[in-house]
Parts: C-alpha cells; structure tokens; sequence
C-alpha cells in the first residue's frame, strides 16, 4: 500500500488493536484491555488510546467509540472468521434462537450482546471486520450477519464491504 493510498477503517482498527490491546502479554495492553471492559462510558474515554482510535478514524460519535473500544477489548485473538460465522456454523457456539435475539437486540444493549457472543466464540474473530461492522451497524449488517451465522452465500449487495475487507486484510 502507497502512502498515498488511503487505509479503510477495518486496517486501522485492527492496526490499533494490534498496538494497544492485542498482546495480553504485555502488561500495558492487558491493563487497557482490562480498564475498557469494565469502565463506563466516561472511563473508556478517559484513555487516550481510545482518542487515538477516534482520530485515526475521524469518528465523532462517542456512543459508537464506546461500543467499538469496549467490544474490541474482550477479543483476543484477531483473525479467523468473521464473528457471526465463527458462532454458528455446523456444530455453532451459539444457538440460533439465541443468535436472533443478539440480530433484534436494542443498540443500548448491544454492546453487552456482542461482548457475551465473543466469549462463546472463543475470544477470537476477524477484528477487521468487526470493527467495521461497528462502525456501521444497521439492517444490512444484521442481515450478512445472518448469512454468515448460517454459512450461506449472502446477495452481492450485502457482501461487497465484506469482500473489500477480506482483500485488504490479506494484502
């Protein structure tokens, strides 16, 4: 990648991930790690980590940095599939009337579904992906969600940021 081309969100999050949280052997990374999962809202952006993150990716709402920050924090290990495959599938870690609970789920309540639905997934999942998905949550993403739940190809209008991810991630 040139220096002038610019880096999509899902690089930068895990770029940041990476840097900050992602070596739980280092004593820095586990602390943050630890302060994000537990603090509220005013404690997650009492790190200047998390404004690093948010300037990096020019986001402005600070609900949506809570929720990516807080997410991210419990994932430890940041490649494989992306969450929603790696919680269902042929045997899946999370049951389907559970994993349509977390589709409906309020966005108050989000946060708290997602953290729950990592630890059934082992704590790892593409945190590219993730991240972006956060980012954007809305209808569309809810509904490829479901389609990589249940492993089933998705419309080429749902998987089109997905694709553009995967190809960045292995670049």
């Amino acid at each position: 990648m040139s220096d002038g081309e610019a880096r999509r969100p899902g690089q930068i999050i895990l770029g940041w991930w990476s840097r900050n949280i992602g070596d739980r052997k280092q004593a820095h990374a586990r602390g943050l790690a630890a302060r994000l999962r537990r603090a509220g809202p005013v404690g997650v952006l009492g790190e200047a980590a998390v404004h690093d993150l948010a300037r990096a990716l020019d986001l402005k709402d600070a609900a949506v940095l809570i929720r990516l920050v807080q997410v991210l924090a419990e994932v430890r290990e940041p490649y494989g599939q992306p969450l929603a495959a790696a919680l269902g599938g042929a045997a899946p870690a999370m049951s389907t009337l559970r994993f349509q609970r977390l589709m409906r789920v309020a966005d108050g309540d989000l946060t708290d579904a997602l953290r729950r639905a990592i630890v059934l997934a082992d704590r790892h999942c593409n945190v590219a992906a993730l991240g972006e998905d956060l980012l954007h949550w809305s209808e569309k993403t809810r509904s490829r969600w479901c389609f990589q739940y249940f492993g089933a190809a998705a419309p080429d209008t749902l998987k089109e940021n997905a694709d553009a991810i995967d190809e960045e991630i292995s670049q």
